[in-house]
């Protein structure tokens, strides 16, 4: 499908917001219509026998693409209009070869472990991650022969260096391999930061025949604040639900990267069929307009929330990324590889479990619900909720304490959501 992909106005390169607005869409193609109509088709009709042979080709990887070849619309569990826009635009933010867009940011997760591992693999992982994450590596990956090991987030590049040497040992003692490493930096809930170029970089220094793949889970940060694949990542994973899609009203992840890992990746979706469906492509490709307004507003609103809180007697901490409280090492982490902490943070109170229901049961703007990232703020207990299948010795070991509430920022009046948290202290 022949689209407009010019990034630059003459010799002038343009801004990922600007090219939200029209890049990768033809409206000649479509009536003229300003913006992509939703292309709610399961199957595409071909304009000779010869092109279906051709596209199926293509698709099923029977021979390489041509350079200047487009990849012909077939069936919309391999490609759709809108698909093709969304991750056009994906690509953009994170400046990658390609990208694909899921149902899911689990099933982005999933589907790019299945794709790159096998029976003998182990697969290095830093904790605290999504719990969705965690269940997929510790419980699922085993059934089919893949080892994951965990590593605390906060534990430091020398940390996450050496374990990275273990395991390739451990796999390599078996007959497998170190398949990949998976980063989620800021960690959820406490906001550590992993070096994300060192581990890279530590990666390399493997000399594994087949060297791991670095992935990174950057949906508290991403796109605007992180970079993982500038920073030496392979690939960038997303829960499209939160910050991309940012209005509570969707599911969806995607998986961004190089070419190579991307190919086994898409060979996989089509398999799976964990795609994305139309009507969800066409309201990220929606969202993507606006997502850059979004996160500075939210951002802003959060770190004045976060310097008032820090200064709230009934607050013990506040844990945003590379914030006050944060070590020097922390501190260099966020200075060398992020332009902003975000607007997802944790505080934790005098208390446990009770004063922290206290708290959460006398908010009123800011809605009781898991999720991050929507345009309303939301405050939840991950110790209960999200990370709420993590033994003591987990939480204990992540610092997820009953005492601890996750507060995702949201772009409302900020005198009006401190106001909110004001009052909902004061039941502490």
């Amino acid at each position: 499908m022949p689209k407009h992909k010019s990034r630059t106005l003459g010799d002038h390169a343009l801004a990922p917001e600007t090219l939200m607005m029209g890049y990768g869409y033809d409206p000649a193609l479509s009536e003229g219509a300003i913006k992509a109509p939703i292309f709610q088709a399961s199957t595409f009709v071909f304009k000779s026998a010869q092109d279906g042979k051709r596209f199926f080709e293509v698709a099923y990887g029977l021979r390489e693409q041509d350079p200047n070849e487009a990849l012909g619309l077939i069936y919309s569990r391999i490609n759709n209009p809108n698909l093709e826009i969304l991750e056009d635009r994906l690509a953009v933010w994170d400046e990658a070869d390609k990208a694909l867009a899921f149902s899911s940011g689990m099933a982005a997760i999933s589907t790019a472990a299945y794709a790159l591992s096998r029976p003998g693999d182990t697969v290095l992982y830093t904790a605290p991650a999504y719990g969705g994450t965690e269940y997929l590596f510790d419980r699922i990956l085993p059934r089919y022969g893949v080892t994951a090991h965990a590593i605390p987030a906060g534990a430091g590049p020398a940390a996450l260096r050496d374990a990275m040497i273990a395991a390739a040992a451990e796999a390599a003692g078996r007959g497998g391999r170190l398949a990949a490493v998976f980063v989620e930096t800021p960690a959820n809930p406490t906001n550590e930061l992993v070096d994300i170029a060192q581990a890279a970089r530590d990666i390399a220094a493997l000399g594994q025949a087949e060297r791991p793949l670095l992935a990174v889970d950057n949906t508290f940060l991403g796109p605007m604040w992180q970079r993982p694949l500038q920073l030496g990542a392979d690939l960038a994973l997303y829960s499209l639900t939160k910050y991309v899609g940012g209005h509570s009203d969707l599911i969806a992840g995607a998986c961004i990267g190089r070419a190579e890992p991307m190919a086994k990746i898409a060979e996989m979706r089509t398999i799976c069929g964990s795609m994305t469906d139309p009507h969800t492509a066409w309201l990220l490709t929606r969202s993507l307009e606006t997502l850059h307004l979004r996160m500075e507003r939210s951002q802003a609103n959060a770190v004045t929330l976060a310097e008032r809180l820090a200064e709230h007697p009934k607050v013990q901490d506040v844990l945003t990324a590379g914030g006050a409280s944060a070590s020097d090492d922390q501190r260099r982490i966020f200075a060398e590889q992020c332009t902003g902490p975000g607007s997802t943070l944790s505080i934790r109170l005098p208390g446990g479990e009770a004063e922290a229901f206290r708290f959460l049961d006398s908010l009123t703007l800011f809605k009781l619900a898991v999720s991050l990232g929507g345009s309303e703020s939301l405050a939840s207990h991950p110790s209960s909720m999200t990370h709420s299948d993590y033994s003591p010795e987990a939480k204990a070991r992540c610092g997820i304490g009953d005492n601890l509430v996750r507060l995702s920022v949201g772009i409302e009046n900020v005198e009006d959501l401190w106001v909110d948290l004001g009052q909902a202290l004061k039941a502490v």
